[in-house]
């Protein structure tokens, strides 16, 4: 009587001259700005754990390490060579629970359910708002009938600034400057809404892309002192400097607007070009060689 199975045969074990491998080695530079991406998002998660657990500094201050890391992904695989539609998406996606799901449930848990219905929508308006944000910017990478003015200014408020700016009342009550009154509830959730609003807007924006990209040989010992500076500060005071950033950001979109005004009318020249391609430093960097005028 045969056997019910038959014995498994696995082939033979060497690989035939001329055949191609079956998986092909990846090499790590495509790998380390994933790792960067991937390492952002474990941020964001954090910042979800943290304001569950009431713990808002925390919270905040992984926000920060979060766009911090989004803003490197693309450098470093700009650098590397490294970039991959693969990178693309999975950016994407970790901007969408970086600054868009972890900032909604960090307000909704600091005060917006103190107004229930009412919180829980101004939190789904703003994580929606992302989305629509990135989903606006994914299809419009290839649009060819992009203006001379898109390489200075971004379309609407990036969603990293966004996030930032969407907890300024939690910065302003860190600070003192704003009592933790249930009564405030309803102006927290019409200024949660105004951001995402900002968000999906066609509001001009500064991208500051191109500034910076060639310095002068004079000013890189003062550049170094001024950035050590902030970042002292950053750590000494943070509430105040994330409340003084934010503050200064959102005071900026009406003078960005007036700047875009006189680029798209030809009335003003922007800065001088450095020679390199065009390429945002936000959202979806790991295009690499995709000409990009927006931040998602």
């Amino acid at each position: 009587m045969s056997a019910p199975f038959a014995p498994y045969d696995p082939g033979p074990t060497r690989r035939r001259r001329g055949r191609a491998p079956r998986f092909r080695r990846v090499p790590l530079r495509m790998v380390l700005p994933n790792l960067v991406t991937l390492l952002a998002l474990c941020s964001g998660l954090t910042a979800i754990r943290m304001a569950i657990e009431t713990r808002w500094d925390y919270a905040i201050g992984a926000i920060v390490i979060a766009a911090v890391l989004d803003a490197l992904d693309g450098r470093v695989a700009r650098l590397l060579k490294g970039t991959s539609r693969f990178g693309a998406e999975l950016d994407s996606l970790a901007d969408f629970v970086n600054f868009g799901v972890a900032p909604a449930l960090i307000l909704y848990s600091w005060l917006l359910q103190e107004v229930r219905s009412i919180g829980w929508i101004a939190a789904l308006v703003f994580a929606i708002s992302a989305a629509l944000r990135l989903a606006r910017f994914n299809v419009s990478i290839d649009d060819p009938n992009k203006p001379a003015w898109a390489v200075h200014f971004f379309t609407g408020v990036p969603a990293p600034a966004g996030a930032l700016a969407v907890l300024l009342p939690v910065y302003l009550e860190f600070v003192g400057l704003l009592p933790h009154w249930t009564e405030l509830a309803p102006i927290v959730a019409i200024y949660v809404v105004v951001i995402a609003l900002l968000m999906v807007s066609r509001l001009p924006t500064f991208s500051g892309k191109k500034f910076g990209a060639r310095i002068r040989r004079d000013l890189v010992l003062p550049l170094f002192v001024a950035a050590v500076l902030v970042v002292a500060l950053l750590v000494s005071y943070p509430f105040e400097m994330l409340a003084l950033g934010a503050t200064a950001y959102l005071v900026s979109i009406p003078v960005a607007y007036r700047w875009h005004a006189k680029f798209a009318s030809g009335a003003a020249d922007g800065p001088p070009e450095d020679g390199d391609p065009d390429e945002e430093d936000t959202d979806l960097d790991h295009l690499g060689d995709a000409d990009k005028d927006d931040a998602g």
